[in-house]
């Protein structure tokens, strides 16, 4: 049995590491300037003369609206996989996974981002244990983690 087919077929209470779930509201998106050049982390480069093309965060973060869900992050289980407490990521319900994909799942009744183990779900933090498909009452796989958001203060 595959570990998707053990994920799918088992139905214990573990914290939590989403704290919302957005659905997207329409198909319209926001087109926002997008510099064509790559843009140097050291020294400034003058790049406000190359706009190229427009670009919609839909456009590069979604590539199945229909089955497409933001969640906002709560917690630093996956803080060694990029992801802190308030990104928010993009979850797609039509990507198949596969082990070492990151992925939305709900354990017991709790919604948790984790990496896809061989028969278990894996944070991204040593601080945190593994949650052995088997040692849960039901988990349910609900998409692969295909891009994330971060807002800064």
């Amino acid at each position: 049995m595959s570990p998707l087919d053990l994920l799918r077929s088992y139905t214990r209470k573990r914290q939590t590491n989403v704290a919302e779930i957005f659905v997207r509201v329409s198909n319209k998106s926001a087109d926002i300037p997008f510099f064509g050049s790559k843009v140097s982390a050291g020294f400034p480069s003058p790049a406000a003369d190359h706009v190229e093309v427009r670009l919609s965060a839909d456009q590069y973060l979604v590539k199945n609206p229909t089955a497409t869900y933001f969640v906002r992050v709560k917690g630093d289980s996956m803080v060694n996989a990029g992801i802190y407490s308030g990104d928010v990521l993009v979850v797609d319900r039509s990507v198949e996974p596969s082990i070492g994909q990151i992925i939305l799942a709900e354990v017991d009744g709790e919604f948790t981002v984790k990496y896809l183990g061989q028969n278990q779900l894996v944070p991204a933090n040593a601080h945190y244990s593994a949650i052995p498909f088997d040692e849960a009452d039901t988990v349910a796989l609900i998409g692969v983690v295909t891009g994330s958001m971060r807002k800064f203060p």
